[in-house]
């Protein structure tokens, strides 16, 4: 299926979302690359928060789940990314942060395979969520429902700097095997670490180019690179470790 244009995919999904969940349904909300200035259809995902007053019946589940599948074959190479939240769980935020449903590609096999299962399962808490919800305050978009401000809290600092370390603990193991993704989020840490900045990967690396030691500038402008022009590239290995090492140690 060709790819849509964003608006066009943003105004399938409201408007599929309110059949769906008609008088239930809160808000939709953008936040992620596409808010912050460095949407990459070939390198970036559609993050969406959706808001609803009371929790879901397994059936209005199963029907959500059916519209964000099919949409997302028509999404960007990433595709889409959303997470189902009640009212309640925004404001007082709650940390970890409930959730009422959750999809990325990542679950797409597991969807197909046996929704049931999928239904029953995809419920719980997640930390990933604080961070979502202090994009969609700093700079996220409503695109439908109620405005940003009233719906959500203000995330704890101390929440905030939780769930983005969680991405990040393992860089030293790790970043041999994703090397653009956790080079530009350990800067996006540390920024925030020093100068409470909400950056995008994009923001981080810029920021890391201006402020870290000149030994990393190139690790950070490959990945810079490939994150940005999509341009392949062959990492240092030795030197993206040392630079894991280096940037744990300064965000702790």
């Amino acid at each position: 299926m060709q790819n849509l244009a964003m608006d066009t995919l943003l105004n399938r999904f409201v408007e599929q979302s309110k059949e769906i969940l008609q008088d239930n349904l809160t808000g939709i909300y953008l936040h992620g690359s596409a808010v912050m200035g460095c949407f990459n259809p070939a390198k970036s995902d559609i993050d969406l928060i959706v808001v609803v007053n009371e929790p879901l019946s397994d059936d209005a589940k199963k029907r959500y789940m059916d519209m964000v599948v099919k949409l997302n074959t028509s999404g960007p190479a990433k595709g889409i990314e959303m997470s189902i939240v009640t009212r309640e769980a925004c404001n007082p935020f709650a940390y970890p942060t409930p959730f009422e449903l959750h999809f990325s590609a990542m679950h797409l096999d597991w969807y197909r395979e046996n929704p049931d299962d999928y239904i029953q399962k995809m419920k719980g808490c997640d930390k990933d969520i604080a961070a979502h919800f202090t994009i969609i305050r700093k700079r996220g978009r409503c695109i439908y429902g109620q405005p940003i401000g009233p719906v959500f809290a203000e995330v704890p600092k101390q929440a905030y700097m939780d769930s983005i370390w969680n991405d990040i603990a393992e860089a030293i193991e790790e970043i041999s095997e994703n090397t653009m993704y956790l080079t530009l989020n350990l800067a996006r840490v540390l920024a925030y670490k020093e100068e409470e900045l909400v950056l995008s990967k994009k923001e981080g690396g810029e920021w890391a180019l201006k402020t870290l030691p000149v030994k990393y500038h190139a690790l950070i402008r490959d990945a810079m690179r490939e994150y940005v022009e999509g341009t392949e590239v062959a990492y240092d290995e030795e030197l993206a470790r040392q630079y894991a090492g280096y940037m744990l140690k300064q965000i702790r």
